[in-house]
């Protein structure tokens, strides 16, 4: 029994903040903001719109995009770390009772901005070992609820969103997975961390007043870093399963920064029409970015059933992931 990405759907909200309006809120520019980043504009979820409000709207699609009944998912999972509610419940379970699924595996995964390929991960272990059929994995943000709008290191880059799949058990080979490397290392925690609430800081009136509750990140060192493993975990995977760059049609990486991007894809020979780009229009959506690009080039008629995609993520923990897998919806 084989695993295969049977479906995609996404969602994002409808309110945009532009850089026009950051140069409103903060000491910066929009000429700045798009040489530094690549990013235009990113997507705000409402204030009464949660993280499992997204990701609930996004999995309805991509149920239905699979061709399957709710009742047929037997294991939600959701990479965020901008859940609903501190440490529990999971919002993975929310959004089951959002979705009408009932009696379910539910719960969460917090890898930052590799949660979505760390979720396919597993997907593809419970498919292979003959637990599961159709396993609905979901990365979803409400990140503008972690970010001080006061500080225009961060609050330029993040957005909100959320981006859904089935995988699905199958016998065909042609339709699996190719293969999935994920990997971490806790000793670079501190470049990209939200340090409140929690045991190290308990929620406290001394944690609000020092703004603990917001995301910080070391913004130099992560940069440097995310591009160096990037471009070897793709190396990696790639020579591990005998395939070149060239053909590749669809790179699907992390929408963090549109130079980290740039700098991965020139590394591995990747022409502008096979990397996928959503940075400008969404910003860094964490786990949801590679599910919400995805999503992009499916609608727009780009990704066709059977086409590879090459998925390629970085985030905090620190962490990381690649997958190979041909694209086996219809």
């Amino acid at each position: 029994m084989y695993a295969k990405f049977h479906s995609i759907g996404a969602y994002v909200p409808s309110k945009v903040l532009s850089n026009a309006d950051l140069e409103k809120m903060v000491d910066t520019s929009d000429e700045w903001i798009i040489k530094r980043t690549g990013i235009k504009e990113r997507r705000i979820a409402a204030e009464n719109e949660y993280t499992s409000d997204m990701a609930a709207k996004a999995s309805e699609l991509a149920i239905q995009r699979a061709g399957l009944a709710k009742e047929e998912i037997d294991l939600v999972v959701c990479a965020t770390v901008t859940p609903d509610y501190f440490n529990m419940p999971a919002t993975a379970c929310i959004i089951s009772d959002k979705l009408g699924i009932r009696n379910v595996q539910a719960f969460d995964i917090s890898a930052a901005c590799s949660g979505f390929v760390y979720a396919l991960s597993v997907a593809k272990a419970f498919i292979e070992s003959g637990m599961k059929k159709h396993v609905l994995i979901i990365g979803a943000e409400k990140f503008s609820s972690i970010v001080d709008y006061t500080d225009r290191t961060t609050c330029i880059l993040f957005g909100d969103g959320a981006g859904a799949a089935v995988i699905s058990a199958t016998e065909d080979k042609s339709e699996a997975i190719i293969d999935i490397h994920a990997s971490a290392d806790g000793s670079y925690a501190d470049f990209l961390v939200t340090p409140a609430p929690g045991a190290v800081h308990p929620a406290s009136e001394q944690v609000l007043a020092q703004g603990l509750n917001f995301v910080q990140m070391k913004g130099n060192e992560t940069f440097k870093l995310a591009v160096k493993t990037l471009t070897q975990d793709v190396k990696n995977i790639l020579a591990h399963n005998n395939i070149d760059s060239k053909d590749i049609p669809h790179f699907v990486p992390h929408q963090a920064n549109y130079r980290i991007i740039k700098a991965v894809g020139d590394a591995l020979k990747m022409s502008d029409e096979q990397v996928v780009l959503t940075v400008h229009k969404y910003g860094n959506t964490s786990a949801a970015s590679i599910p919400m690009a995805i999503n992009d080039i499916y609608e727009s008629g780009r990704l066709k059933k059977g086409e590879l995609m090459l998925l390629d993520t970085f985030g905090g923990g620190l962490t990381w992931a690649s997958g190979l897998m041909p694209f086996a919806g219809e």
